[in-house]
């Protein structure tokens, strides 16, 4: 049985359903953690019409010493510490997130127009997340992908400076 090292730590397994305006906790290494916001639990991570639906989320720069629910000011899109992110519920049933509270979201937590990138043959498209191309590409941009809680730990140590596990 082969183990899958990652710098975000395991906190609690859960298989309860996310629901958009969670908020959840991804511990780090060093003992401290980041929050994180589901946005949207209908997202379109494909351009392929028979791909199911993925967890849109944020990543917030606010990192706290207690794994309690921070302070809401401080989970707004302009203090995103990643780019908007859509996964499958597997960070959350293994652990590596750990949802906090259900806080419902306003206008003010969400950005106003979601953009990923879709690199196809020698070009790139944008897609908002509903899966309507994009003729601007506002920032952030993300990828029109489905991250797993490995990518995601790329993300997260690369934002904030710490060596990525190797593969």
């Amino acid at each position: 049985m082969s183990t899958t090292r990652t710098n975000i730590q395991v906190l609690t397994p859960s298989r309860k359903t996310q629901h958009p305006g969670d908020v959840f906790t991804v511990g780090l290494p060093d003992q401290t953690f980041i929050f994180g916001r589901v946005i949207s639990t209908t997202a379109t991570w494909t351009i392929a019409s028979n791909a199911g639906p993925a967890n849109l989320i944020y990543l917030y720069r606010e990192r706290s010493a207690a794994k309690q629910l921070p302070d809401l000011a401080a989970l707004r899109p302009d203090r995103l510490l990643v780019r908007p992110i859509m996964t499958n519920r597997l960070p959350w049933s293994r652990g590596y997130f750990e949802t906090l509270a259900h806080v419902p979201l306003t206008p003010a937590d969400v950005l106003a127009q979601h953009c990923f990138r879709f690199p196809m043959g020698s070009g790139v498209r944008y897609f908002d997340d509903l899966g309507n191309e994009l003729l601007e590409h506002p920032e952030p941009v993300g990828e029109l992908a489905l991250d797993s809680f490995r990518t995601i730990d790329d993300e997260i140590s690369e934002a904030l400076g710490i060596p990525k596990v190797p593969n």
